[in-house]
Formats: structure tokens, sequence, C-alpha cells
């Protein structure tokens, strides 16, 4: 989500019912919703293969209102300009409470056409205050397969082609421009380190010419994970550090920081005889996340009001909060440690912030309601009655969900292995037309969530509603190693991935059968990218579940280590397994497609033709060798699909062939009308 200066918010919208593409929406001052994206055109960008960032709206020098988007087709940068309503002044609003008559230009590149289809990428983009300038992450994909991660600057009218402006580390992300436009800062990190690792705090001054100079390394290292930076109104640098443990918020004090190294790379690497950085002074400290974990590109989980005020987004007891940090007492306690003033609302999950005036936009979603665009009231103080009320801008589902039929989360806390504990939700069934006969236990499945450096969070979920009203229970697994629980939890993960995760998600069912909650006869695992992995490892080296589903999930860990996947992880398995091929020994263990002989139960595996972070070359592996046993299975591939199933039509075959599944293997026969398909080697 972004605000522009005069009121105006967007935010991006996937549409399944448009062939799965990604719509830039704008609602004006008046209150008129529009789309800006044209129809046929998606707006998303490819870098890192996970997107996000993929727009960027502005006033162009001339006062106008602009929007520069990436092309999902060709990965270009294009341009689309407001046109006024009558022909006059640009302005966007009508008549107080009338909807504006203004529209959008065709988009137009603003750059050129690359070497190969989609070579050149560009994502996180931001326009310098004048909106002459844009900023940029390019990702350029070269003819001999390396690929090249760089910050580029370039006019916002197209009149000359991206110039390198940081370059010679292995990524970079978060170029973010001062209110007076002559400061830059960045982000940056080398492999096999991932952003939740450790990353570094770049700043640079910004000439008028888009040239960079005096590059600093400001805070950060390896051991540090830095996100989220952000200059205030006033020009103060603020951004997410976990050096405590938790990702908090932070300042720098004073403007001095240590110098590059001088090798001739900007934002390059800092040499060792360099003198220490300057302590940042704590904003926030609280024993929560005040950010999340960088998957994709753009997310912004605080921001400042016009009066300096933040409003802050933080995750604590594996929920969100909203919450006001009020201005300093006094000029001398502006680098205080400021409390918490948390808002009354009725989200749970939140997405994105982005400031407009004295409110803030946000991207919601709670326990009944799916995503939304909302304008929230901050208020002005403790006692202000508009403090926490929204606006619901547009919602993510036209028609609701009946309350009566939502399952709601129940957090628990398990035993789990070492002495440990581990978290998740549960979600009982809930369907007020049936009742299950008396005695009758629902069958439970195991909800793995992907990363495997994420979690699973407490809004609606229809895919999980699609369970529980049709009569199993959930249990939404964050298993050692995901986030939204500080950096020790999320490191129980390094050097144990297949192990901690499996073992924990096998333990939370464990819990609820002792609890009386669930069929232990009935039992399966699920999940996708990631967790199709853990599904596939508990599937194969755990004789627990009684059947198993893997979306677009991992089955071999050497050829991914072994360039399977993306750069961007690359070299992610050296944390979470260890270095290859010093560890194959590891890979090899931990890898499901080795150990096909121990598979007791039936597998379904779904996956998407053109996925380029888990290959379908995978998931042919398993159906490869499932089919050379014998054993019980059955596969479905998906035309024109990424990482993800984005197309309604394969979003509710996916779902309908796993419910189907599930009812051959457990013996039931679902109320729905689904068409079959052949499960191969089942009885």
């Amino acid at each position: 989500m972004a605000a522009e200066r005069r009121q105006n918010l967007y935010w991006v919208e996937l549409r399944p019912t448009e062939d799965g593409r990604y719509v830039v929406v704008r609602r004006d001052a008046a209150g008129a919703v529009a789309d800006v994206t044209p129809a046929g055109i998606s707006a998303r960008t490819l870098v890192h293969e996970y997107g996000g960032g993929m727009y960027v709206a502005f006033r162009d020098p001339r006062g106008g209102e602009s929007v520069v988007f990436s092309d999902q087709a060709d990965q270009r940068l294009y341009r689309q300009d407001l046109l006024p309503a009558d022909g006059g002044a640009r302005d966007d609003a009508g008549a107080a409470g009338e909807p504006s008559r203004a529209s959008w230009t065709a988009p137009r590149p603003l750059t050129p056409e690359p070497p190969a289809p989609r070579s050149h990428r560009y994502a996180d983009g931001r326009a310098t205050p004048d909106g002459r300038l844009i900023v940029s992450v390019r990702e350029r994909h070269e003819a001999d397969g390396e690929v090249v991660n760089e910050l580029v600057i370039l006019p916002s009218d197209g009149s000359a082609e991206p110039n390198v402006i940081a370059s010679g580390r292995d990524f970079y992300a978060a170029p973010r421009i001062s209110p007076d436009g002559r400061r830059l800062t960045w982000l940056c990190w080398d492999h096999p380190l991932m952003p939740w690792d450790g990353t570094e705090l770049w700043t640079a001054e910004l000439a008028g010419d888009g040239s960079v100079s005096g590059e600093r390394l400001v805070a950060g290292g390896p051991d540090e994970s830095i996100l989220q930076p952000l200059w205030s109104p006033g020009g103060e640098l603020w951004f997410a550090s976990d050096r405590t443990g938790w990702w908090n918020l932070y300042a720098v004090v004073d403007g001095k920081a240590r110098a590059a190294s001088g090798d001739g790379e900007h934002g390059g690497r800092p040499g060792a005889a360099q003198p220490d950085l300057p302590e940042p002074c704590p904003l926030v400290s609280h024993s929560a996340e005040f950010a999340q974990a960088p998957w994709v590109f753009g997310l912004q989980d605080y921001a400042f009001l016009d009066d300096g005020r933040l409003v802050v987004c933080f995750s604590e007891d594996g929920r969100d909060h909203l919450a006001v940090l009020d201005r300093a007492p006094s000029a001398a306690a502006t680098h205080a440690v400021r409390r918490l003033r948390e808002l009354d609302t009725p989200y749970t999950v939140v997405s994105s912030i982005a400031p407009l005036g004295d409110r803030v936009g946000i991207v919601a979603a709670s326990h009944t309601e799916s995503w939304q665009a909302v304008v929230l009231d901050p208020g002005t103080g403790p006692g202000d009655p508009r403090a926490g009320s929204t606006e619901v801008v547009r919602r993510g589902r036209p028609v609701p969900v009946d309350p009566a039929y939502v399952s709601r989360p129940e957090p628990i806390v398990f035993p789990t292995e070492g002495g440990l504990t581990a978290h998740a939700n549960f979600f009982p069934p809930t369907n007020p037309e049936f009742v299950a006969p008396e005695g009758d236990l629902p069958p439970l499945l195991v909800v793995v969530h992907g990363g495997p450096t994420s979690a699973h969070d407490a809004r609606l979920d229809l895919d999980i509603q699609y369970w529980t009203s049709r009569g199993f229970a959930v249990v939404d697994v964050n298993y050692g190693g995901s986030t939204g629980y500080g950096r020790e939890y999320r490191e129980r993960l390094k050097g144990q991935w297949g192990i901690v995760d499996t073992v924990d998600s096998i333990n939370a069912a464990k819990y609820l059968i002792a609890r009386g909650d669930a069929d232990p006869a009935r039992v399966g695992i699920r999940g996708g990218s990631a967790g199709g992995y853990t599904t596939l490892s508990a599937l194969t080296r755990f004789g627990f579940f009684t059947a198993g589903a893997s979306l677009f999930g991992l089955a071999d860990l050497e050829t991914f280590a072994t360039g399977g996947t993306h750069k961007f992880e690359s070299r992610y398995l050296e944390s979470l397994v260890g270095p290859y091929p010093e560890r194959r020994a590891v890979y090899r263990e931990r890898s499901p497609i080795d150990h096909i002989d121990a598979v007791s139960c039936p597998v379904i595996l779904l996956q998407g033709l053109e996925d380029a972070i888990v290959p379908p070359e995978q998931a042919e592996i398993m159906v490869g060798a499932l089919r050379r046993k014998g054993l019980p299975f059955a596969y479905l591939a998906f035309e024109g699909e990424q990482h993800g199933f984005r197309k309604a039509e394969n979003i509710i075959r996916a779902q309908e062939a796993e419910l189907f599944f599930y009812g051959r293997v457990w013996g039931f026969t679902p109320a729905d009308e689904i068409e079959p398909f052949e499960i191969e080697n089942l009885a």
C-alpha cells in the first residue's frame, strides 16, 4: 500500500477471476475507487521471483499525478499519468462527495527492451520529492546465467536509460529517499545470508543529477538483521533491528557513520580497519516484532503522520497490534524510548501501512474478515473517541462469509522435543448445518507454512475455512524457525530443517489427539513450497500420518543446493542444512526422494509448470519414484502457474482435488460435486 501526499491511497489487488493478474487500485480524495492498471495487464515484478514493491505513485514535476509499475509480461517499467477530468488544471477530486471523472493514460515504457525476455527486472522503486527521478532495485539475468542485483536511478520521463548507483553486493533492497531529496539509504547483504540473518544499512548523498557520493555504512552486519529503513519528516533515519533478539525500532542519533572501504564498489564491502559504527538510539524496546521477514519487497510496518507521530504495527502472541508512538514531551527527550499507545481495532493481521496526513491507510484482516483496504484514525491522544476508528475502503471479498460458518482459531502452545514449546492455531470443524455422529472424532489436517522462515497469521483464511466447514479439524503450525517469536525462536531451524519443523508438526497433532480433538486414524499433513518439503519429509521419514498433500514442495535438497532454484534462495540451505558439498550426506539423509520406501500412506502432489522457485522437476522426481515403487499417489500439474496458484479455476481445481483425494483415502464421499481423477496404485 502507498499514499500520495494529496490524500490519495493506492494498493494492489490480486484478481484470480482475471487470469490471476495484479492490479494497482486508487482511491482519490473524494472517495472514488478505480483501477489504475488497464485491463489485460498485470502489475507484478519477478525480482527474487517472489516480487512485491511493483509500483510507485508520485507527483511529477508539473504537479500531476503518476504511477510507474513493473509489467509482469516483460518486466519493464511503465508509466501512467492521471488525466484531468475536464482538460483544465490537474486535480483528481470533484465536488465534495462526488466521484472523480479523471482517467489514466495508456502505459508507456520507461526502461529499454531487455536483451532477452524478462532479463531486466525492477522492484521497490521510490521517486524523488520533485518527481524527476526514480531509484529502484534492478535484477539482471545475463546470457551466461549469472544474476546481478544492483540499485539504479532513471528519469521518471524515460528520457535516459537507468544508471547504476550501487553494485557489487549480492542483494539490494529498500532504497529510500529523504524528504529533502538530498540523501539516499538502502539495504544490502551477501550470500549465504538471508535478509533475516544479517543485512547492512547504507546512506549516501544524492545529487540533483542522480549521482551519489559519500557512501557510508550506518548499521548492521552478518549477525544483525536491519529492515525497513525510513526517513522521518524531519530527515531522521529510522529502521528496525533485531540486535536485542526482536525487531525493534531505532534511529540514527548523529550523522556520523563509517565510510565505505573505497574499493571502487558503490555501497561496497566495508574494510576491516574502519572505526566502530555509532550506536543507534532505540525508539521502541519491546519483546515483539516491529517488522516482518522480507520475502517480498515493499513491506512497511510503521509510518509517520504529518505531525511527527508514528503509527506502528507489531506482532506479539501470534497476532498483530496497531499502536501510536506519540511525540516526545521535550526536545531533550527526542531520542528517549517511547511508550506505545495501543489502538483498539478489530484487526489481527496488518500487512502494510501508508501515511495519509493525520491518518494512515492499512491493508488488514481479522479472524472473520478477509483482506481489506482501510483508513485508520489514530486519534490525537489517550481518550480521543476517534482513536482506532476505521473506514473500510475496499473489501477483498465483496460478499462477506457468514460468521456462523467461520471457525475461530485457538492459539495453542504445545510441548515439543528438547523440553521446548512451539506455537500453533487450532481450528475446530464448524458448520451449523451438520453435526457429527455421537463419539465420532473429526479428521485432522496439519497445515505447514512455506518459507520456512515465515509464519501463518491470525486472519480469516478461506483455505482453512474450506476444510473446517467440511468437517475437518485444522492445526496451523508455527514450528521452530517461524517468524513472529523473536530471533532465538527463528534460529531453532538453523542446521535442523527437515527435523525441527517436521517434529513440531507431528507433536502439534499428538497434542490435539491427546486432548480428544481429532481421530488418530485420519491425520493428514499438507503444505506448499517449504511446507511441501516438510510434508514430504514427514511422509518419508516418520510413519505417523495417514495421508499427505504436497503443493509445489521440495523433494531433493541436493538438486536445490546445486543450482536447482533462483538466486535469492540458492544458498539458503547453507544455514538450514549446512554447507554443500561438505555436508552432502546430510542433504541425502534429509531428502524425501531418498526415503521413498518408507512412505506408508497415500500422497497427492500439486504443481505449477512455470515454477522457477521449486521447478516441476522436483514433483516429477517424486512421481517417478512413487510409480516405480507402486505406492499410492496422485499428481496434478497446472499450465501457466508459477510458485503458488493464482488463477481461479486452478485454485478451485486444486482444492477440490485434494478433498476428493482425502475422501478416497479415508473412505468418505464429499458433499461437493468434484470431477474425479485416478489415484494410482490405490486399491
